[in-house]
């Protein structure tokens, strides 16, 4: 008699956003073949996925930068899907015109504590007072008077204005004026138990995933529109555009230098608590 076994399943999670989900659109729809592989997706806003990956939860997970300096003992940073801001990155606004100097002292709504939008508000200004707030209740925060400023990941780095709200400062801008480099926003991490042959194959997977969405730009736009909270396709392709492109590839050693960089200079000024030993799949 012959038993056939069950394909392994390796829930892959994300957030519910056009950038994320462009990426792995071939793999959500079956565009690839996965090796005997079945990946379940599960989307949850990029916090909740930081607490999940520190307990260990999930296989292969979106998490923010930040967040890895704290799951290094049992992740693995694989080489595709990072987000990296080339000049570009989470916005601070406000609902009036502020300068660098205004900030110190400020009460900030920012999207929680592990995401690299965080650390990187507290690499440019140490002293503020965090309102941790989900992503997508910020700018209403700020337009409320909630908070004195926030902090916009996601589709909210180019819907501010809209509003009537004022970009006090760009993060992407800063740190590359600091660094010279891309500012290292989010990556997958893939859990080290899996094996090495598995992950060799997620990892695999997922570079051709998102090579098959950069090829297939209309197909995997359409499937993002889902997720784009309000975007037009114009601004869905432009916000995709930023996150999703070369970076998302593979880091290459720019990007690599740009986390060992951002997690050090985290170190250095006390929002991490010891040494970060950043681990690369090849």
């Amino acid at each position: 008699m012959t038993t056939t076994l069950e394909p392994r399943t390796i829930r892959v999670a994300h957030s519910p956003d056009s950038d994320d989900a462009f990426m792995f659109y071939a793999l959500a729809e079956g565009k690839i073949d996965t090796d005997g592989l079945r990946y379940v997706h599960e989307l949850q806003d990029i916090e909740s996925l930081n607490q999940r990956a520190l307990r260990g939860e999930l296989e292969v997970t979106a998490v923010s930068i930040h967040a890895y300096a704290y799951l290094a003992d049992r992740y693995a940073l694989l080489p595709h899907g990072a987000s990296m801001g080339d000049q570009y990155g989470p916005r601070l606004v406000a609902r009036s015109p502020l300068t660098r100097s205004d900030v110190k002292g400020l009460t900030i709504a920012v999207p929680g504590p592990l995401t690299s939008a965080y650390l990187a508000l507290k690499l440019y200004e140490p002293e503020f007072t965090p309102v941790f707030t989900p992503f997508d209740q910020i700018e209403d925060a700020v337009e409320r008077g909630d908070v004195d400023a926030g902090l916009l990941i996601h589709e909210g780095q180019l819907t501010f204005a809209a509003r009537g709200l004022h970009l006090v400062a760009d993060m992407g801008v800063w740190w590359y004026n600091e660094t010279g480099l891309p500012l290292p926003l989010g990556g997958n991490v893939v859990r080290k138990d899996l094996g090495e042959e598995t992950i060799r194959l997620v990892s695999r997977h997922l570079r051709e995933s998102i090579a098959y969405g950069l090829e297939h730009r209309s197909a995997a736009l359409d499937h993002a529109m889902r997720f784009a909270r309000g975007l037009d396709k114009s601004d869905a392709d432009t916000f995709v555009g930023m996150y999703v492109n070369d970076w998302t590839l593979d880091y290459g050693e720019r990007g690599r230098e740009a986390v060992r960089r951002f997690l050090r200079r985290g170190v250095e000024a006390g929002v991490i608590p010891h040494t970060v030993d950043v681990e690369f799949v090849d």
